[in-house]
């Protein structure tokens, strides 16, 4: 029963060389990487304020899940346990379905769901709890099937920057997707073509691959909670902006709101 539990009991095993930094962590770097889902958060959830007070508290729920993915992450490679494979599969898993649930455009809904969001989220949530039941059945096949879900959100992220006339918005989603492709890239790599990797003395394309799907994942959320505001709230106006400093957009992106009238206002950002 407690096998799971034990170091090394998942069939997943990942480049770089195990206890070959720490003799208590499995994989150094690939755990420590993690740090970063557990740092930008915090503030995240402090910038989102006022989005949060005015549009949608939920968008804080996807700030916590990426907090709960990274701890799962970091557990994974510190033990390379089954428990830890799953855990951190899972986390991914319900993360992409929440921020699914919140962000798919009303536009899109099915006829079933008639324009509701709660029943919309309903249905999503439904085959989230099969395929994390499929998951404890096959775990090896998730970690192949969860890089698939990013393909939906890429395609949906440009045809949403098709629509804004907000320059600023669309660099900012051509980064986004750069980046994407970057970390498939690693991820793919370190899978696939280890032994190239190792003979160049650089086995850590997966600590990267955190780094860098970190970085997609949280702009991409940034980008579609900016996106949701017209369908949720047409009375709102979003307002991408950068801390620390709002012209450097290598900063960090967050979306703030500006409340107006209909008539009589410029709406120009």
């Amino acid at each position: 029963m407690w096998k799971p539990f034990e170091a090394g009991s998942s069939p997943v095993d990942w480049c770089e060389g195990n206890y070959s930094i720490s003799p208590s962590i499995a994989e150094f770097m690939n755990t420590f990487s993690n740090v970063v889902f557990l740092l930008l958060p915090p503030v995240l959830m402090h910038l989102f304020r006022d989005y949060g007070r005015f549009v949608n508290p939920g968008i804080h729920v996807i700030w916590f899940l990426l907090m709960i993915v990274g701890l799962s992450s970091a557990y994974f490679h510190a033990t390379l346990s089954l428990i830890g494979q799953l855990l951190d599969e899972l986390a991914i898993l319900w993360v992409y379905m929440a921020g699914f649930c919140m962000f798919f455009p009303r536009r899109y809904f099915p006829n079933i769901v008639r324009n509701d969001r709660k029943l919309f989220s309903i249905c999503a949530t439904l085959p989230t709890l099969i395929a994390t039941g499929l998951a404890l059945i096959h775990p090896a096949v998730n970690a192949f099937a969860l890089m698939s879900l990013g393909v939906p959100a890429f395609v949906f992220l440009v045809m949403e920057l098709k629509r804004t006339t907000s320059m600023k918005v669309y660099r900012l989603g051509l980064r986004c997707g750069a980046v994407w492709i970057l970390a498939v890239f690693c991820w793919l790599n370190d899978r696939l073509f280890c032994d190239t990797w190792l003979n160049l003395n650089f086995p850590y394309l997966h600590a990267l691959w955190h780094l860098f799907i970190f970085i997609a994942s949280y702009t991409a959320a940034v980008l579609f909670a900016y996106f949701a505001v017209q369908d949720e709230k047409p009375q709102q106006l979003p307002v991408l902006r950068y801390w620390p400093k709002d012209d450097f957009e290598l900063g960090i992106p967050y979306v703030t709101i500006r409340s107006y009238m209909k008539t009589g206002c410029n709406t120009n950002i």
